[in-house]
């Protein structure tokens, strides 16, 4: 995610490197041919109505989109897809726009399918302790209509507030507790699509196993390359009895880092488990006066979650890890308000960053637990070396990291620097046996590292998945997955001494 100020562009490598040539639509053609498919159908064609629609919330890639459909039954999308499939138009599909990895961004040559009037909770069973939800309903939504049942939707990204459980299943989405309840293919059970010809799928299905290859986990975080997803079928969760909250200090960001894998090789699983560096601490307490020692290097949260006796033990033995460790202090949360503080503090990191930077740079890779210390040293060293600062926010639990790039981009040069310090973070995770992404997505934002971390024979694999849903590449072109050429370009681009970053490009 770049936040950045206005009229700023970004040097995006690969805008003129789609995976084809996309065809050349004739505008006024498909508009009239949409009137009079789908007369009731909203549609959006004059350049002030497009203007909102040119980008997610990567803001600083941006496309106007030819034409954008705001379509509010099923059978205006059928009828929109099939269209568009026998006109060869592309197609984007879009949700709350919330996505941070720039999937969602429009093409100026194609339609935007907009899902967000899809909106409704169709049915809750207490009993089954699952939802059955409408693409465009809001994460939080899902926990607020349960919540009188005692049952909870256990995913929780920052943006749940906002983003809609349709681009979760599209991005896998994570959140804070994602490392004892798992990212959103997790907490599936079954959701309905159609297909770039407006052919209507079930994948999954209401038991907890179905038959056959398991489509769903294959299309869920598939960026909308594969179909358009029209229903959600989620699991529920009943609430925990109790929730504690632990804050550890500690003087750097390595022991911090250690803290992290030892409290999971005493074999405790913690309902989140957070990292925050001293620049994310001090920003966060600025912003929000969530009671954070402002200075300590790092600090972690720890909630832990379950039945009262269980809880109050294992706070016990996470005391004694996080001391052992080598942490300063060891809090807890005193009562509900200040676990609940201590919590706004952390999701509120991204924008307190913006507090402290005209412009900064969110990103999204995943790494092995054990490679948390020296993956942050790596960071430090990348930072002094592109000369900028770098805040670090960690869902620490599972690998998940998020350096925050700060930078100006009215100073020339900075913007530049990071691209690519952001880009040499992602390679820093893919050396030490990470990925890319944890929750993100990589959308346009972080196609070439996709070079970095696949050969040319599983990229091949992954065009021909996609070719099997969408054989004429219409669905959210140019995303996700780069053609080798654009391999071959990248790994040009990285020559050192004559030596190729990655050697495996060399056989493109």
């Amino acid at each position: 995610m770049f936040i950045q100020g206005a009229g700023c562009e970004m040097n995006i490598l690969y805008d003129e490197h789609l995976d084809g040539p996309l065809p050349d639509v004739n505008k006024a053609g498909l508009l009239k041919a949409l009137q009079h498919a789908v007369p009731d159908l909203d549609l959006l064609w004059r350049e002030e109505e497009l203007k909102p629609y040119e980008c997610d919330g990567l803001s600083a890639y941006r496309t106007t989109p030819m034409l954008v459909a705001l379509p509010h039954r099923l059978d205006q999308v059928q009828t929109l897809l099939k269209l568009c499939h026998q006109q060869n138009v592309p197609v984007v599909a879009r949700g709350a726009g919330t996505g941070l990895s720039g999937g969602a961004l429009p093409l100026e040559k194609g339609l935007l399918l907009v899902m967000a009037r899809f909106n409704k909770i169709l049915h809750i069973d207490p009993a089954a302790r699952t939802a059955r939800v409408q693409p465009g309903v809001r994460n939080l939504a899902i926990s607020q209509a349960a919540a009188p049942f005692g049952l909870y939707y256990a995913p929780d990204p920052s943006s749940q507030i906002a983003c809609s459980i349709g681009g979760n299943v599209a991005e896998n989405a994570g959140g804070v507790h994602c490392l004892k309840y798992g990212l959103t293919v997790h907490n599936l059970l079954n959701i309905e699509v159609l297909t770039i010809e407006g052919e209507r799928l079930t994948l999954g299905c209401d038991a907890l196993d179905s038959a056959g290859f398991d489509l769903l986990a294959l299309f869920t975080g598939s960026e909308g390359l594969l179909g358009i997803i029209t229903e959600v079928t989620v699991k529920l969760l009943p609430k925990p009895q109790v929730a504690k909250v632990l804050l550890a200090s500690f003087d750097s960001v390595e022991k911090a880092g250690r803290a992290v894998a030892d409290i999971i090789a005493a074999g405790i699983i913690p309902g989140g488990l957070e990292m925050m560096d001293n620049l994310a601490i001090r920003a966060a307490e600025d912003f929000i006066h969530a009671g954070y020692p402002v200075d300590a290097e790092a600090i972690l949260l720890c909630e832990l979650d379950g039945v009262e006796a269980d809880v109050h033990d294992d706070c016990l033995r996470v005391r004694e890890v996080m001391t052992a460790a080598g942490a300063t202090e060891v809090r807890q949360a005193r009562d509900e308000a200040e676990r609940v503080r201590f919590w706004a503090g952390r999701k509120n990191a991204f924008p307190a960053i913006g507090r402290l930077s005209p412009d900064y740079y969110c990103m999204d890779g995943t790494i092995p637990r054990r490679e948390l210390p020296g993956v942050l040293q790596g960071i430090a060293r990348l930072g002094e070396e592109f000369g900028l600062r770098v805040a670090n926010v960690f869902h620490a639990g599972d690998g998940n990291m998020h350096p925050l790039i700060l930078f100006d981009a009215n100073q020339p040069g900075e913007l530049h620097r990071a691209e690519a310090l952001g880009g040499k973070i992602l390679e820093l995770c893919v050396q030490v046996g990470g990925s890319i992404t944890g929750e993100h997505g990589v959308g346009r934002e972080k196609i070439n590292q996709m070079c970095a971390q696949f050969n040319s024979a599983e990229l091949s694999l992954f065009h021909a998945v996609k070719a099997a849903f969408d054989p004429q590449g219409l669905l959210n072109p140019g995303k996700n997955i780069p053609t080798l050429r654009r391999c071959a370009e990248f790994g040009a681009m990285h020559i050192h001494g004559g030596q190729l970053p990655f050697p495996e490009l060399e056989r493109f």
